[in-house]
């Protein structure tokens, strides 16, 4: 797993073809809007979190986001423990985001 601020998280991403957002927040968050292309997977879902996280490609790389990237470290080094290799955690999560955010 890395750490990436702001500015190293969209320009790693923009610059990934083989890159896979990963939206952590519950529900009623990504209802507040969703960075473009991500897909959610609530991680308070607990096991039905792993079941799903683990019908992943792991030859993906995945940008991990939640609110404040406390949640989305958790995910990451979930992640790392099944097997995946690379995982991106997004410091300081959407609060921070300055980029697109659809849905809102």
């Amino acid at each position: 797993m890395a750490d990436l601020t702001q500015d190293q998280w969209s320009t790693q991403l923009a610059n990934d073809g083989n890159a896979f957002v990963l939206d952590v927040r519950t529900a009623d968050e990504v209802s507040e809007g969703i960075i473009p292309n991500a897909k959610n997977i609530d991680i308070y879902k607990g096991q039905g979190f792993i079941y799903l996280i683990e019908e992943l490609d792991k030859t993906k790389n995945y940008y991990v986001y939640c609110k404040s990237g406390g949640r989305s470290a958790q995910a990451c080094a979930v992640m790392n423990q099944l097997g995946f290799k690379n995982t991106y955690n997004l410091v300081g999560g959407i609060l921070e985001w300055k980029g697109e955010i659809t849905g809102n």
